[in-house]
């Protein structure tokens, strides 16, 4: 029989022990923690690097799992703490790694910003002097690149404090492309901030002034294309368009403007906004130069953008542009003239002018398409929803897609919006204001909702184009605004910037992905009237040819 006190003994010797080895693992498994984050935070010699990214403090560990509802107590995040330290050794590894980035083929000098005596309507945020090679299709034609497109060694601002002082590595593709065939590039354009007005006064940088009058808006947000156009300042411009951003400007600037077939011109290098709706198109005087350029940036793009398919084909626009339209059928859309917002002026100019493409051997007959409006534009509205994802919580990118991902902006976007995120235009905040707080209460349910109906939409544009080959309408429902004066409140600011009637003609073209070209089919009261025309999926080579057959007439007096 053993006696209590030794076995009291025993019992402590025992526990002793058991904290000695505890304690003797703890310090193993620390060890072991401590020479894994070495390795980590080693390069391939072996020696100390600082880490790429830091492991997730509890704190931070437990505010993520209350934002997903999990109920996890200090000891599980700890478990959880040490299997993701582990898993940060990819990240570490994959920072050490190359990524491959577009070329940059032609030699460039950063260039300038202009003074205000010489940028007198606010349209360039930079200039500079890119030459491209000696010969080809643009040989001579001066270009100027929307400042939503990435030209390398030149600073990028996209019209706002949070992309300011940004300055790419990469050449967007259709960049390469213009200084492949011989294009000489002037500089970036102003754009409005972050794209999001279809007016032209958010840019940080100014109000852009209509070229035909300077008290009134040139349209946005491909604005100081459109006015550098006007001036006669270049022969050539980029422009972007999720919802009517290329069209809006050149119409109430009188210049031509091409929003291509989604996915004709490839977006790599641009500043995306909702990945469904992004467009970049060719901008000029003439439909002649604008089918020139489209000939030229047109084409896949080896996988690097999503929106492209594989089997592209690209014709010679240009040598389809006779001015003989006999055996087309126009179909001038009834939904697209007499709304809410249009104005009589415009509406008879539109509908008087594309009667005249009857000239050219054209028949023009009137077509009714019941879901164009309003109905199109309150799709397009819920779907813009993608913009909080892709551009905001995305970073300017977003996820899930196969192609180039330009990190270097993601960094800076992602930096100015924790830093300049108060900066914003008005215009942006509403933006997040609106989709966040409803993504939060609904996910996204209504934007996927959306999509789906946009189904809908294309199939009922298809099959108008079934029967005709354009359909014509107004491409503003209304002529130039007055630029607003610095006492306008936000919540005018927004209804001005984002108004309904301005787009509702235009934007649902960027849900469909229909080709659409505007083009001045006159002037009101001294300001320029656009009429649009928009044709089938990758059959812009039609769109060019109606738009240029009305050019010669409207031109030649007929």
């Amino acid at each position: 029989m053993v006696r209590p006190i030794h076995l009291l003994y025993r019992v402590k010797h025992n526990f002793s022990q058991l904290i000695a080895r505890i304690g003797e693992t703890l310090r193993l498994t620390q060890s072991r923690r401590m020479q894994r984050q070495a390795s980590n935070n080693a390069d391939d010699t072996g020696l100390y690097c600082p880490p790429a990214v830091r492991t997730p403090s509890l704190q931070q560990l437990s505010q993520t799992a209350a934002k997903f509802n999990f109920e996890l107590d200090e000891a599980e995040l700890k478990q959880y703490q040490d299997v993701i330290r582990e898993a940060l050794a990819s990240y570490h590894r994959v920072d050490k790694m190359t990524e491959p980035i577009p070329p940059v083929k032609w030699p460039r000098t950063p260039g300038w910003r202009p003074e205000p005596e010489d940028n007198p309507h606010n349209s360039w945020y930079w200039r500079t002097e890119i030459s491209g090679a000696s010969k080809g299709k643009l040989h001579g034609k001066t270009v100027a690149i929307k400042d939503t497109v990435a030209v390398a060694g030149v600073p990028m601002m996209t019209g706002s404090r949070v992309l300011e002082g940004y300055v790419p590595e990469y050449d967007a593709t259709i960049v390469t492309r213009i200084l492949d065939a011989g294009g000489i590039i002037k500089g970036k354009s102003v754009c409005e901030d972050l794209c999001l007005s279809g007016d032209s006064f958010t840019s940080v940088t100014g109000p852009v002034l209509n070229a035909h009058d300077s008290t009134r808006s040139a349209g946005g947000s491909s604005s100081g294309s459109a006015t550098l156009l006007a001036l006669d300042q270049v022969d050539m411009a980029t422009g972007g368009d999720q919802g009517g951003s290329i069209r809006i400007p050149a119409a109430w600037s009188g210049v031509v403007g091409l929003k291509p077939t989604y996915g004709l011109v490839p977006y790599t290098g641009c500043f995306p906004a909702e990945i469904t709706l992004d467009h970049v198109g060719p901008m000029a005087r003439t439909v002649y130069d604008v089918a020139l350029m489209l000939e030229v940036i047109a084409g896949y793009d080896n996988g690097l953008d999503p929106r492209q398919p594989a089997n592209l084909t690209v014709p010679e626009y240009t040598s389809q542009l006779t001015g003989n339209l006999s055996g087309l059928r126009v179909g001038l859309l009834k939904e697209g003239f007499g709304n809410k917002s249009s104005e009589a002026d415009v509406d008879g100019i539109v509908r008087a002018q594309a009667h005249r493409l009857t000239a050219a051997g054209a028949t023009v007959e009137e077509v009714s398409i019941p879901i164009h409006y309003p109905d199109a534009s309150h799709i397009y509205n819920v779907i813009n929803e993608g913009v909080l994802e892709t551009m905001v919580k995305g970073n300017g990118l977003g996820v899930g897609w196969k192609g180039f991902y330009p990190t270097s902006m993601l960094d800076a976007v992602s930096k100015g919006y924790r830093t300049r995120a108060n900066d914003m235009a008005p215009t942006g905040k509403f933006v997040v204001l609106l989709y966040d707080s409803l993504t939060s209460q609904y996910g996204n349910r209504y934007y996927a909702k959306g999509q789906n109906l946009s189904r809908t939409l294309t199939h009922a544009y298809n099959e108008a184009l079934s029967r005709y080959d354009v359909l014509i309408l107004p491409t503003v429902p209304y002529k130039a605004t007055k630029l607003p004066n610095k006492d306008i409140s936000i919540s005018e600011l927004c209804r001005m910037a984002l108004s309904f009637g301005q787009m509702s003609n235009v934007c649902p073209f960027n849900v469909t992905g229909h080709p659409a070209i505007t083009i001045n089919a006159g002037f009101s009261q001294g300001f320029p009237v656009g009429m649009m025309i928009a044709g089938r999926h990758f059959d812009d080579a039609t769109v060019l040819k109606v738009a240029d057959a009305y050019e010669k007439i409207r031109d030649s007096k007929i």
